[in-house]
């Protein structure tokens, strides 16, 4: 768990240097070296070691410099690629913030100190950071908390000083340059179920700064347990340059996320319409798969309403007669969106995959193709409301089997995993089934569906549909 950082200067004996110490959580101890200020009010800079699990947002809050300040001292193209044993140099005083000339030098002026709060029974991380007038990301960063911002009773939580404030007091002298505030960037472990979009929404941030934060291709695919870097939301904000005594207009503050113990009785939906969000949204916030399954005691993070506003529907809600749970509905929309947002091959080239994979797979190609040309003409932009996704439109339970078939994790958004998934699933029901049609009608409806109620009749068109389908690709 990381501590309050402590500074001690011990003047040396040679006049005009200090040595400074920081101690850290870890026992570690930084041996700073900084020249002392002269006359004439010239910057001095400190030295520092980079070491596993830091990042330039935690090592300016720590040192009490911003993330701009250490990318200009440094020339770091991308604030987000630092490597352990890289030493930084970390401008302090006039280096790190650049300040007018005036008759005499001014002490610069100290950066938020740092305090200790110990967690008691109905702590949060939200209500901590509001009752010390900081942020919920100022918090988590400072103590090294998961993407769930656990914390239990007893421990000792560092709270940084508070983020920028709702309204800021009148600047007295000219401001020389414009300021750039920096994000704070977080990390996240990927696990199944996981989709950029869906990160992204968690941490209130955008599919881009995830995608550029860490060099994703154009499709955006991540593994599971993939570590992260989640930048802050957007690009930071840069006040304008100003000549004369201004007063800062007020920043708008994103509302906070809270949490909610389930008991007996809840449903997601219910959840939502309790706290003003929507289903959507709080399935996104907490990971949870097309069922939108949750259990009696599970702590669910509910994002604030701005977070939650209801995106156009891309997807609808009925297929054949049947009107699909509004959680599965909406994880459907934030995959399509997502397949529209990262474009896919044409439908010739999603063909021609499904081709390759059958071969190398072993499966009847005529029939492969057959089955993605009922499914979804080849299209991988294709998402149903029962959130089967892509190409092939499996949907998330039946892609967690075709990863155990295959012995490795797909994501069924990429169209390589998508056209593998669906493609293993046709080799196993083949391999299970008594005959071509079952096998067919299994793909459909589910073999054990099949078994135990004989074909319904939307499931004897389908299988007669990719049946003549298998004439035309032979």
């Amino acid at each position: 768990m990381s501590q309050p950082v402590a500074l001690r200067s011990d003047a040396a004996a040679t006049p005009g240097r200090i040595r400074r110490r920081v101690a850290t959580g870890t026992g570690a101890t930084l041996a700073l070296a900084v020249a002392s200020v002269g006359a004439g009010g010239a910057a001095h800079a400190d030295e520092y070691v980079v070491r596993s699990g830091d990042t330039v947002s935690r090592i300016a809050a720590r040192t009490g410099t911003s993330v701009a300040a250490i990318a200009g001292a440094n020339r770091l193209a991308n604030a987000s690629r630092i490597a352990i044993g890289q030493r930084l140099v970390i401008p302090t005083g006039a280096s790190a913030a650049p300040a007018p000339a005036a008759p005499a030098p001014a002490p610069a002026a100290p950066a938020p100190s740092s305090r200790t709060h110990p967690v008691v029974s109905g702590d949060t991380v939200s209500g901590i950071a509001a009752r010390y007038g900081t942020t919920v990301a100022a918090v988590v960063a400072a103590n090294g908390l998961d993407s769930r911002a656990f914390i239990r009773v007893g421990q000792q939580l560092t709270i940084p000083g508070a983020g920028a404030p709702a309204t800021a007091a009148p600047v007295s002298a000219p401001v020389s340059a414009p300021v750039t505030i920096a994000p704070v960037a977080a990390s996240h472990r990927v696990v199944s179920g996981d989709t950029v979009s869906g990160i992204a929404a968690r941490y209130r941030t955008t599919v881009a700064a995830v995608v550029a934060a860490n060099g994703l291709d154009s499709r955006a695919f991540i593994r599971v347990g993939q570590q992260l870097t989640i930048p802050g939301a957007g690009a930071p904000a840069t006040a304008a340059p100003v000549s004369a005594p201004v007063t800062i207009a007020p920043v708008t503050i994103a509302p906070a996320a809270v949490t909610h113990r389930v008991v007996s009785g809840d449903t997601v939906s219910g959840i939502a319409a309790r706290y003003g969000t929507t289903v959507g949204a709080v399935v996104a916030a907490n990971g949870l798969d097309s069922r939108a399954l949750i259990r009696v005691g599970q702590q669910l993070t509910i994002p604030g309403r701005a977070a939650a506003a209801p995106t156009t529907a891309l997807v609808g809600n009925t297929f054949a007669g049947r009107t699909y749970p509004e959680a599965v509905v909406a994880s459907a929309n934030a995959n399509k969106a997502t397949l529209l947002r990262a474009g896919v091959p044409s439908k010739a080239e999603m063909q021609a995959k499904v081709v390759a994979t059958a071969r190398a797979m072993g499966v009847d190609l005529a029939l492969a193709q057959a089955v993605a040309f009922q499914e979804s003409g080849f299209n991988q932009t294709a998402v149903s409301p029962a959130n089967a996704v892509g190409t092939m439109q499996v949907i998330p339970s039946s892609g967690e089997w075709a990863s155990q078939l295959v012995g490795r994790h797909l994501n069924l958004l990429d169209p390589d995993d998508n056209v593998t998934a669906g493609v293993a699933i046709l080799r196993q029901l083949l391999r299970s089934s008594p005959d071509l049609p079952t096998a067919i009608a299994g793909y459909y409806q589910g073999l054990s569906s099949v078994k135990r109620n004989g074909m319904y009749a939307d499931t004897r068109v389908y299988v007669a549909n990719v049946q003549t389908h298998m004439t035309r690709f032979r």
